[in-house]
């Protein structure tokens, strides 16, 4: 199945400012995450990565992190924001389509926050599909798994579900590790999200 990103929808809505998924700040979860030692070092990639944020706060010597996003607007706020901080040379934003883009070396993390749900359910397949790619064997994926609440229908966000996501990643070969409801979800999402964290398997 191939799809076309509606590139100028996305970019239309950072130039107008609305962008109510973007909280401002880092997603709590990836803080707690990172000050924990519980995420995985190497080469890591966040798709659809808006404004950034977590981003800069998974970079460090040990994790370098790619943020992916197809606006123009939103990678140019994101380097313009953030070139300057003290750990830049440990991330890098790029403006690049998630289901084209071929990187020189594949991810040992890749969390996705804001982006299954941005996709019609019949694209899902080739969601999947690229993320299987795109991780090296034995790499994680961590899914922030958002709206799992029947009250959003689409368009983005479209309604998740935990099936949804197994239906999808086991047959591919991930393992999941672990799927607990997020505790830390902000202000109205509390209670409508999950963290769920999928190994793939090593060859």
């Amino acid at each position: 199945m191939d799809i076309k990103v509606p590139y100028g929808k996305w970019e239309r809505l950072w130039v107008e400012g609305h962008t109510k998924w973007d909280l401002g700040e880092a997603t709590p979860i990836v803080v707690h995450l990172c000050e924990t030692g519980s995420l995985p070092n190497g080469r890591a990639l966040i798709p659809g990565c808006g404004t950034g944020y977590d981003v800069v706060v998974m970079a460090n010597p040990d994790r370098h992190v790619v943020g992916l996003d197809i606006s123009k607007t939103s990678i140019e706020r994101s380097t313009k924001m953030f070139s300057s901080l003290p750990n830049s040379k440990h991330f890098s934003f790029l403006k690049e389509d998630f289901f084209t883009w071929e990187p020189t070396e594949k991810f040992d993390l890749i969390f996705d926050y804001n982006f299954f749900c941005a996709f019609q359910p019949k694209v899902r397949p080739l969601w999947a599909k690229r993320m299987h790619e795109l991780l090296n064997p034995g790499g994680e994926l961590i899914t922030l798994m958002f709206p799992l609440d029947d009250r959003f229908g689409g368009p983005s966000p479209y309604p998740v579900s935990v099936s949804a996501y197994e239906e999808l990643l086991v047959p591919l070969g991930f393992e999941v590790i672990s799927i607990v409801d997020n505790d830390l979800a902000p202000g109205p999402r509390k209670g409508t999200e999950k963290v769920g964290r999928w190994k793939k398997k090593s060859m």
